[in-house]
């Protein structure tokens, strides 16, 4: 430390909130309007296990409305601290939970360690256990930004990729300098770049809770791998950093964001404030619980010790109160402003818009001024648009720049491959970007984030090789996790040598990937899915920091014939525009063009719309412009083969780009090796999907991939 202590302490300021650093000092500021007396103690490091010095807050002069600040001459950056408040006790009546004998986190930390962290001990009432701290951090620090700015994709041109900056480079395999961190990821851009994605959505980053686990699962020696279990919304999670400890979270993480931005892909933030690691009444005193309990959470209405839980997690966060919903949309302007990110997908955002009496609200503040917020205007912003409440908002979110995750894609995507009957019309509404959703409401095809598989659920390998769950290895004696997957096991129940199956489950995978890529809206993969990963079955794997969810390196060369399918398919998604659409498909011919897209079923211009045993669809997709090549797609769902007629051309021919009823190399035909077919017909083998592109130009035939 530049002096010893004790430092001298002055009033400080009420702005901003959080800890500032300044030459002279450091600024201390914190809410909490119920709280009588406050204190900031101070550390010398993440494990000291005493305070160099303890402040405490006069209200007199410490205190501004229902702000307490404190101003610390000389106290140099780098220095831990907590704090420590009383306050009103009566529980039921007020929903205060003060606790002197608990020292809690600054919800406006940039930078936290948990080195002491211990959270069964915090979910005690009485008792002094060391929290988690805060660390002074330099603002503005100086960061070398070489010119960079957040990406301005379009986001019709997305390719999203889902990924968890643990498990990405966690396992051997990967061969990096610092497996597990921001770092990490950096070294394994190129791979991101070959494979074709646009951005990556982690998920949670935010510094969050790993002790967060039922007993059950903690005692088999498990933890909070998934990480939504937030507690620092301002901080990045210190374990995906190289060197916490000296509160450096800020510049690691921006060296992922510009390395990112360098390589041309955005980095989308996957963020949870719709409950917090503090969970119920029974859960850890961590911050928000024992500074304002009554105002950051949901609680009932009569008995006010009762927390109303629309997220399964114990505690749902009141993101409608005005000071909540500023603290949001601070800290989402915080990450763009200061950090770069690209954009955001909230998790159980339907949680978001749940006014302060628990119910939904259209206009919900704090999704509105998310929306018109100007900082946010062009960041992407993507909703998990269902909470575990029971509100179910695909369709219709409030909002008009929120993209959603389209669940209702996903379901029935999975029904159609596995071979369920009588669904072409939703699929067809599905793969022209869900109209019947977005259309009515003034909203776009860039609404509909299309999704086979995500990190919730089995992978795309498990969901052709699974019909049931198998979660045993979490400890909770199989009954967590979704029992309805909508899956296939293609004949036998997990691990098998059978050649035939194996066969059809690599099949199915490319159906998938096919589908999910020629569909309309933003695509997005779940990392791992392109080489076939499985989690053994585990659909919930949200505890298992092992080889079960890591990224498995090896996989590259094993299944190298899926990893070269998908990338052939990205690689064909981003030479055909008309893929991409920013507006909805509207079937029609127009200046004596042809119409944009024509339906086909077993014959030409005849799709079987109300054929309920229908498991067959296809459709003609015309170019945006003479140089873009057409598109002629068909799906066989059902079990036999299908003899089908190609749609006449004038001055083009018909060249077969995908088969995934062949064998690599033959699945996906690069532009350079196509061949015009000779004959206007085609056999379409079962369980098989099709596509074929028009002749083009020989600049479009040499495209790369």
């Amino acid at each position: 430390m530049s002096t010893v202590p004790p430092y001298r302490i002055l009033p400080g300021k009420r702005y901003p909130p959080g800890a500032k650093a300044y030459p002279d000092g450091v600024n201390f500021c914190v809410f909490s309007q119920q709280a009588t007396q406050v204190e900031l103690l101070l550390y010398a490091t993440a494990d000291s296990p005493k305070p160099l010095q303890i402040v405490q807050l006069n209200p007199e002069q410490h205190r501004t409305f229902f702000f307490w600040h404190v101003f610390v001459e000389k106290l140099p950056v780098g220095v831990h601290y907590t704090w420590r408040m009383e306050g009103l006790s009566n529980t039921q009546q007020s929903g205060a939970r003060f606790n002197p004998q608990k020292e809690l986190l600054d919800p406006w930390a940039r930078a936290v360690t948990d080195v002491l962290w211990q959270r069964e001990q915090n979910c005690t009432e009485t008792g002094a256990t060391p929290g988690m701290r805060a660390i002074v951090v330099a603002e503005p620090d100086g960061y070398n930004w070489e010119g960079d700015e957040p990406l301005a994709h379009p986001s019709e041109q997305h390719i999203i990729y889902e990924l968890h900056v643990g498990g990405f480079t966690r396992h051997p395999s990967a061969t990096v300098q610092h497996p597990g961190t921001f770092a990490g990821i950096i070294e394994k851009i190129p791979y991101l770049q070959r494979l074709g994605i646009t951005a990556v959505e982690l998920m949670p980053i935010m510094a969050f809770d790993v002790q967060d686990v039922p007993d059950s699962v903690a005692k088999r020696g498990l933890s909070n791998y998934w990480g939504y279990s937030t507690h620092s919304f301002f901080s990045p999670h210190p374990h995906y950093c190289v060197t916490p400890l000296a509160g450096t979270h800020k510049n690691e993480f921006r060296d992922l964001v510009k390395a990112l931005h360098k390589a041309g892909i955005s980095l989308i933030m996957d963020v949870v404030f719709n409950h917090t690691a503090e969970g119920g009444a029974t859960g850890p005193f961590i911050n928000f619980k024992g500074m304002g309990n009554e105002i950051f959470y949901h609680l009932d209405a009569l008995d006010k010790r009762i927390y109303r839980d629309y997220t399964g997690c114990g505690n749902t966060f009141n993101c409608n109160h005005p000071l909540v919903t500023n603290f949001i949309v601070d800290c989402l302007e915080y990450w763009v402003n200061e950090m770069h990110v690209d954009g955001f997908r909230f998790d159980l955002a339907s949680a978001l818009v749940r006014g302060e009496d628990g119910n939904p609200m259209y206009h919900a503040p704090v999704t509105w001024a998310i929306e018109f917020s100007s900082s946010l205007s062009r960041a992407h912003l993507i909703a998990e648009a269902w909470d575990a409440g029971g509100l179910y908002q695909v369709g219709g979110f409030p909002g008009f720049r929120w993209a959603e995750w389209n669940g209702r894609y996903r379901d029935l995507m999975r029904r159609f491959v596995r071979g369920d009957p009588g669904l072409i019309g939703e699929v067809a509404s599905r793969l022209s970007g869900s109209s019947d959703l977005y259309q009515p409401s003034g909203r776009l095809p860039i609404n509909s984030i299309n999704f086979i598989t995500c990190h919730d659920g089995f992978t795309l390998y498990d969901a052709v090789s699974y019909h049931q769950k198998h979660n045993q290895a979490n400890g909770e004696s199989n009954r967590d996790g979704h029992n309805d997957n909508l899956t296939w096991n293609c004949g036998v129940e997990g691990d098998t040598q059978e050649p035939d199956i194996l066969r059809l489950r690599h099949q199915q995978a490319k159906n998938f990937m096919a589908l999910m890529l020629l569909s309309q809206g933003i695509p997005m993969l779940w990392a791992g899915d392109e080489v076939l990963r499985s989690q053994k079955g585990n659909n919930n794997a949200y505890c298992q920091d092992n080889e079960l969810n890591w990224f498995d390196w090896n996989l590259l060369e094993k299944n190298q014939a899926m990893l070269g399918f998908t990338r052939a398919l990205i690689a064909l998604r981003k030479r055909h525009p008309s893929l991409m659409r920013r507006r909805f498909l509207t079937g029609k011919s127009s200046n004596n063009s042809a119409a944009d897209i024509t339906w086909h079923g077993k014959k030409l211009e005849k799709p079987q719309w109300d054929d309920p045993t229908a498991r067959v669809l296809g459709f003609t997709l015309v170019g945006l412009d003479a140089q873009e090549a057409d598109l002629h797609v068909f799906m066989n769902m059902s079990e036999g083969t299908l003899e089908i007629t190609l749609p006449p051309l004038s001055k083009r021919q018909w060249c077969l780009a995908v088969d995934t009823g062949q064998a690599a190399p033959l699945d996906a035909v690069l532009p350079t090796a196509q061949r015009p077919i000779a004959q206007a017909v085609y056999q379409v083998k079962p369980r098989t999907l099709v596509v074929f592109e028009s002749t083009v130009a020989e600049t479009a035939l040499a495209a790369p991939l």
